[in-house]
């Protein structure tokens, strides 16, 4: 059960009215005395009575803007999924539009090499404001941190003194994980992608596409739906010259693996820092009944259509 209004369980009902008569002295006091208000604490604290109940009495406490800390580490392509980086991009836009000025700082830490083109996605979704708000850290994060935050109220792990009751330095107790995604919110029916191409590749074969990169640090991007079954896909840059060049003689730069673009477009993208030919080989060998139809777009960006990330 959800845990919203017409969508409780007994037990989630049960835990609502012993929630609204143990918080009956502050009732009247609170913005608001209905069921859906309730049940915002209560889903917030996984129906935990005595943590919702600490957590709605810290309600008096003005808190005018939050300061967010985003670890970066493990940062890598596969998390580039536009569809993706797109929805998060119009979460952040309804926090500006619904929570004006409610952002102080937002640092972000342990950055990879690739967090340009990442932010280069997302920050078409934030105004100039909230743009100015973001910085990048360098090595000195954690010195960096304890200037703007109380050590008391930063994990150990971000350079500050809070830990569990455990003494686990991430406090992990301290984050209310989410649910089961409900298949509702699935994508596999709602992503639109508008695909320049397709092919179909029969089975055992190989489909390939050439393109060839002159400037170096240049942005490879690619899209891809399959239609039926998975398919799969891998980048190579040629090692010779002129001529037929076998796939294992090549130099790997994505190693091959089968996606589920059947179910999820795919949709992501690499920086080559050298110049050559690269290849994106797309893979239906290991089926011996299925040809397999894909769509697909692919584009080159040039460094100086990359704008920058900011800096701190």
């Amino acid at each position: 059960m959800s845990g919203r209004v017409g969508d409780l369980s007994i037990k989630q009902s049960e835990t609502l009215e012993q929630f609204r008569k143990r918080i009956e002295e502050i009732l009247p006091n609170l913005p608001a005395q209905h069921d859906h208000y309730l049940l915002r604490w209560l889903r917030a604290r996984s129906f935990n009575i005595e943590k919702a109940d600490a957590m709605l009495r810290k309600l008096g406490t003005n808190i005018e803007t939050i300061t967010l800390i985003y670890d970066c580490e493990g940062l890598g392509l596969k998390h580039l999924w536009k569809p993706a980086l797109e929805a998060y991009g119009e979460m952040l836009t309804m926090f500006e539009d619904n929570y004006p000025e409610g952002l102080k700082k937002v640092f972000l830490i342990n950055t990879p090499k690739l967090f340009p083109m990442a932010y280069n996605f997302v920050k078409h979704f934030l105004c100039e404001g909230t743009r100015r708000k973001i910085v990048v850290l360098g090595a000195n994060w954690q010195e960096v941190l304890r200037k703007h935050i109380d050590p008391e109220q930063l994990p150990v792990v971000y350079g500050g003194s809070l830990t569990d009751p455990d003494g686990n330095p991430r406090c992990q107790t301290m984050i209310n994980y989410g649910g089961t995604v409900p298949k509702t919110y699935y994508v596999q029916d709602s992503v639109k992608v508008q695909y320049g191409n397709s092919m179909t590749i029969s089975r055992g074969s190989v489909f390939t596409l050439e393109c060839d990169i002159t400037t170096p640090s240049s942005l490879l991007r690619w899209q891809f739906a399959s239609d039926g079954a998975d398919i799969g896909f891998g980048v190579f840059r040629r090692t010779q010259e002129g001529g037929a060049q076998k796939v294992e003689d090549m130099l790997q730069v994505l190693p091959s693996e089968r996606y589920n673009a059947h179910m999820v477009p795919e949709d992501s993208s690499l920086t080559c820092d050298e110049p050559g030919v690269y290849v994106l080989r797309f893979d239906n060998t290991y089926s011996i009944l299925q040809s397999k139809r894909i769509s697909y777009n692919m584009e080159v960006l040039l460094p100086d259509r990359q704008t920058q990330s900011p800096r701190s």
